[in-house]
């Protein structure tokens, strides 16, 4: 088996199936498996999924077990030699898996590839960042991110003095659409449990740095991304003090920085 799409949704049915038939229509003879891992499943999605794609391994679970948890749960049970990772509110356009696939089999150096994702208007929606300094979750966060001195920084992390348009290295990818190599998956390990929720897709990638593999952004394959932000909308107040969100992303990123405390960075871009 050449591939493997392992999909993670969490209690968003009509999405999920707008994606998965994104891939089953884009894809067409294609040899791949399709795997679906889904947290706190309801009774909709079980039905939709046993009705409409009997032919997919479906794994449900009972509680929100977060989403490196199901990505590993999908990793367990795929046989592919190349892993395509896909959030279930990815929309999958003709030709994007080819093109991924083509790329990291030609590059071996290469152990993550993502591709370019698109808000539904065709606009970009930046994916490929340089690595967290602490103060750019509290600027991402806040209304603080409105100022001058945080835009600029903030530019610099989304890698807005490089064009988008080119392949780029980056030193993390967002996790909503990634392929990896088996052999660069075995050698790095999967996504670090210690992160529930944010910051394990940079983690991750800084990992696959450290084992001599590189993060590449490829935006010759372009994927839709429906993608809405659940915090820092109302406020420094609310969103230092209130928003759950934005503490469970300070504490993943608490674990983050302490994890690599002194320890230097795997590349500079």
């Amino acid at each position: 088996m050449n591939l493997s799409i392992i999909v993670t949704s969490y209690k968003n049915p009509d999405l999920l199936k707008v994606c998965l038939n994104s891939i089953r229509e884009s894809l067409g003879n294609f040899e791949y498996e399709l795997i679906v891992a889904d947290s706190e499943t309801e009774e909709r999605t079980e039905l939709m999924m046993r009705e409409d794609f009997p032919d997919v391994k479906f794994f449900p679970f009972e509680k929100n077990v977060g989403f490196q948890a199901l990505l590993k749960k999908g990793i367990e049970e795929s046989e592919g030699e190349h892993l395509l990772l896909l959030n279930g509110d990815i929309i999958v356009t003709p030709g994007s898996v080819e093109a991924l696939y083509g790329y990291l089999v030609q590059n071996p150096s290469v152990g993550i590839v993502g591709p370019k994702l698109l808000n539904f208007n065709n606009t970009l929606q930046h994916s490929c960042f340089r690595f967290y300094e602490p103060m750019t979750i509290v600027y991402r966060r806040t209304l603080l991110g409105k100022l001058g001195f945080a835009k600029k920084h903030l530019d610099w992390f989304l890698m807005k003095d490089r064009d988008h348009e080119k392949i780029l290295e980056a030193d993390w990818l967002m996790g909503s659409a990634l392929m990896v190599s088996r052999k660069a998956l075995e050698k790095v390990g999967l996504m670090d449990p210690r992160f529930f929720m944010y910051m394990e897709d940079v983690d991750w990638c800084r990992r696959f740095w450290e084992n001599g593999y590189k993060v590449v952004f490829y935006p010759n394959s372009s994927m839709h991304h429906y993608h809405g932000k659940v915090s820092g909308k109302k406020g420094v107040v609310h969103s230092l003090l209130l928003n759950k969100y934005t503490w469970i992303h300070i504490i993943s990123a608490i674990r983050y920085f302490n994890k690599y405390r002194n320890k230097p960075l795997p590349r500079s871009n």
